[in-house]
């Protein structure tokens, strides 16, 4: 379930008003959300790979392995389309990092029909295809990067159809609004809540007050802020 941008907002702002810090605007706020978004989804993989490379990580932390593995998870995308044009020259879709890449067969009538293509660096790709032995072919495709970080080459160059799975990095958070009297009113119709696991509420709030800024004197005033807008939510119902 993702998390609500305008509950970490008010959040922010209710910290920042108790700490006297001022008013921090919709434009800032939007800017600072995305930035704190991608610090905590870059750190999950910092935070895997040092516990992966700990000694003894299958008793020790398997655990926070689990859990860190669980908040990656919900960015996963598997067999989605890559675009490809004559010449085998292909696009791969936006991520922040690839995964396998599939050539699809689609007149296959025996074995698989995805087969795996083999990534290979720029400079081998000439020796390899001037090899019998190693060319690529249908059964042994092979890919490499042109320009960028999305546009590929594909080997064989009849290759038409291709899949690839990735980790998507999260979308732009954007917490919307309409400007009424001078002041800014939250608009659901034009807002993007965070990608970010459900868990991670408290840091986004924290994250965004430190980029903002602000530093919490008092480490209690997220409970007290989450405390206080309950009771209010409760007293605009009755």
């Amino acid at each position: 379930m993702a998390v609500s941008i305008d509950t970490v907002y008010q959040r922010v702002l209710a910290i920042a008003n108790k700490e006297q810090r001022g008013y921090v605007t919709p434009q800032e706020f939007n800017v600072f959300a995305n930035q704190a978004q991608m610090d905590i989804f870059e750190q999950y993989f910092y935070d895997l790979n040092v516990f992966l490379r700990a000694p003894g990580n299958d008793t020790t932390h398997g655990d926070p392995i689990d859990i860190l593995k669980e908040k990656i998870d919900q960015f996963e995308r598997y067999r989605q389309a890559v675009a490809v044009s004559s010449g085998g020259v292909g696009v791969l879709p936006d991520h922040y990092r690839m995964g396998e890449l599939y050539f699809y067969n689609a007149n296959c009538t025996g074995g698989p029909r995805f087969i795996e293509i083999e990534k290979i660096n720029q400079n081998e790709i000439h020796h390899i295809q001037n090899s019998p032995l190693t060319a690529p072919s249908n059964t042994l495709p092979a890919y490499v990067h042109t320009t960028g970080y999305r546009n590929i080459q594909l080997y064989p160059i009849t290759i038409t159809a291709a899949v690839c799975n990735y980790i998507a990095r999260p979308a732009q958070a954007v917490w919307g609004y309409t400007v009424a009297n001078g002041q800014a009113l939250y608009n659901s119709s034009s807002t993007t809540n965070f990608e970010l696991h459900q868990a991670e509420e408290p840091n986004l709030v924290f994250k965004i007050l430190e980029l903002a800024g602000i530093s919490m004197k008092n480490p209690n005033l997220y409970s007290q802020a989450a405390a206080e807008e309950a009771k209010d939510l409760q007293e605009e119902k009755q």
